[in-house]
């Protein structure tokens, strides 16, 4: 039997049955992995770390995706930055938006999701309103004039080429990106885990916003219990909204979901204690 061993855990020791290896590659920025799980179906890893899974890439997309264009109420113009499995931007552009801009730093991601993972992406990099970016993802938000309503940074854990896009000037040009009243969305990791990841994150989001903040969801992949979602914007009313309210937005666009309501976008700010306290 062959194992995929984790390695951002290794001394918790998680570990998946790899029933078929679909591809590897040492692309030009990481080693890439896809494989098969009896239960998790295709599986995609970058540096000896799980991405995302077909069984419940739902959860994380979803959450990184609904809950601020949904809080913002009237997204136009989306920013994803990484996010190269799709996922994130098939969700995006269940909304109405006018345009969804990808920047992704390696093509091959891209490629081999849209060949090895379509059950994930879907026909997203297809449609009219997205535009894909091949570029690091630092240099283009320190250098392009667009703004955008909401920016999801879709980043793998800060190591390798993610690992500046966790830095303080890169959230400052993420800042700049916004149009008034936008949100920046971040991954931050599984806080039991990875406390300092979201303590980072919080330190160097808090003096470019008035209101800096985080939510929760479980990834069953994502080792730990809860993942944390970084938030910042200027517009403090965008995560203290009634269900009701959200529920308005919701119905209007018919918003096909599997993990995503109402009732958990408002849940999903209520942080367990543990969580509470590393960002107090």
């Amino acid at each position: 039997m062959t194992w995929f061993e984790e390695t951002l855990y290794r001394e918790v020791g998680q570990r998946f049955i790899v029933s078929k290896t679909l591809y590897r590659e040492k692309t030009e920025h990481q080693d890439l992995v896809i494989f098969e799980n009896p239960v998790m179906g295709h599986m995609l890893a970058l540096d000896g770390v799980i991405q995302t899974t077909e069984r419940d890439e739902f959860v994380y997309h979803e959450m990184l995706t609904h809950v601020p264009i949904m809080a913002h109420g009237a997204v136009k113009r989306a920013l994803i930055i990484g996010g190269g499995d799709g996922g994130m931007l098939e969700e995006v552009l269940k909304h109405p938006v006018e345009k969804c801009t990808m920047v992704e730093i390696d093509r091959a991601v891209v490629d081999l999701s849209i060949k090895y993972l379509p059950s994930i992406c879907g026909k997203a990099f297809e449609d009219k309103r997205t535009e894909l970016i091949i570029a690091d993802g630092l240099k283009y938000v320190a250098e392009t004039k667009e703004k955008f309503d909401v920016i999801i940074v879709d980043s793998t854990d800060p190591m390798g080429p993610g690992e500046v896009l966790f830095t303080t000037q890169f959230y400052t040009d993420c800042r700049r990106c916004l149009t008034p009243g936008g949100l920046l969305v971040t991954q931050n990791g599984v806080p039991f885990f990875q406390a300092e990841e979201l303590k980072m994150t919080r330190s160097r989001l808090k003096p470019l916003f008035a209101d800096v903040a985080c939510y929760v969801a479980a990834v069953p992949t994502y080792y730990g219990g809860f993942m944390a979602f970084g938030w910042g914007t200027d517009n403090a009313n965008a995560r203290r909204q009634s269900v009701d309210a959200v529920r308005q937005r919701f119905d209007k666009i018919k918003l096909a979901t599997r993990y995503y309501s109402p009732e958990i976008h408002v849940a999903a700010f209520a942080l367990p204690r543990f969580i509470a306290d590393l960002i107090a």
